[in-house]
C-alpha cells in the first residue's frame, strides 16, 4: 500500500513492516503506540525502523495512519499516573 510519510511515498506492506520490527526491542511507551507481532511499539520507533527518517522528519499523526491502513492497532497514550502524595506516611502532626 503507497503511504506518504514526511512527503515521501513509501510502499509498505503489512508483512514488511512486522520483518522489520523483528528483533528489535520496544522503547518504553509514553505516547501513541503501536501492536506488531504481539510487542507493543511507540509508532515513532516503528517510524524511525521502517522509513529511515529521522523522528523529526515525520508526526505521530502521519505514522497512526499509515499503520492503520495497513492493519495494525494503534492505542492512544495511556495517562499519567497520579504523583504521590509528599505527605503519606507522615505523621499528621507534622512530627
Amino acid at each position: 500500500m503507497r503511504c506518504v510519510i514526511a512527503h515521501y511515498p513509501f510502499d509498505l506492506t503489512k508483512s514488511e513492516v512486522e520483518q522489520s520490527m523483528d528483533g528489535i526491542t520496544p522503547e518504553t511507551v509514553t505516547g501513541v503506540s503501536v501492536t506488531i507481532s504481539r510487542r507493543v511499539y511507540p509508532v515513532m520507533q516503528v517510524g524511525e525502523a521502517v522509513t529511515r527518517l529521522s523522528r523529526r522528519d515525520f508526526t505521530t499523526g502521519e505514522m497512526r495512519r499509515a499503520l492503520t491502513r495497513l492493519g495494525f492497532t494503534c492505542h492512544d497514550a495511556q495517562p499519567a499516573p497520579p504523583a504521590a502524595d509528599p505527605r503519606a506516611g507522615r505523621n499528621p502532626l507534622g512530627w
